[in-house]
């Protein structure tokens, strides 16, 4: 497993926020609406929460891949702290402890790896890249140690819960 730094975490942040703000559609028609408005985030968060759920203990293909789009991420985030504002590079950004995923749960992440690629074929343009940059923020900070890495905690619970009772009962 790869740990994020303050880097990484950095560019995850800026990925959410850069979300947050195309999404934004004013408080208003927020108001007036809030469930289709909340609802554009949807692609988001679930491919937010996927990206997450590879950074928890996946080997192979697909944490090769999310080990090399989380040390891309931390190198590029480590050298716009250093360059940009005089930071530090390399400090470790990570939770203590994780929750892994069991075996039935990282099966669980190969099925969510198929219907991803499924979305990305089916998805236009914009969802896209909605998909793609949820992803990689939920990479960058799945293992954080702020709010969105203690949210990995029960996303691998429930990875692990699915894929132990799905496993488990066929």
């Amino acid at each position: 497993m790869n740990y994020v730094t303050y880097g990484g975490v950095t560019v995850g942040l800026c990925l959410l926020g850069y979300e947050l703000t195309l999404w934004w559609p004013g408080i208003k028609s927020l108001k007036k609406d809030p469930l289709r408005h909340a609802s554009r985030l949807l692609p988001f968060l679930l491919s937010w929460a996927y990206g997450c759920l590879t950074t928890l203990g996946i080997a192979g293909l697909i944490g090769t891949a999310s080990s090399s789009v989380l040390g891309l991420s931390n190198w590029l985030g480590d050298a716009a702290l250093l360059w940009g504002v005089g930071e530090k590079p390399g400090q470790l950004a990570a939770r203590g402890t994780f929750t892994p995923l069991s075996g039935p749960g990282g099966c669980l992440v190969l099925i969510l790896t198929a219907v991803f690629i499924a979305a990305l074929k089916k998805a236009g343009d914009e969802t896209r890249g909605e998909l793609k940059r949820g992803a990689w923020c939920g990479i960058t900070l799945g293992t954080s140690a702020g709010v969105a890495g203690f949210a990995a905690v029960p996303l691998a619970q429930a990875a692990n819960w699915l894929g132990d009772n799905t496993y488990g009962r066929v």
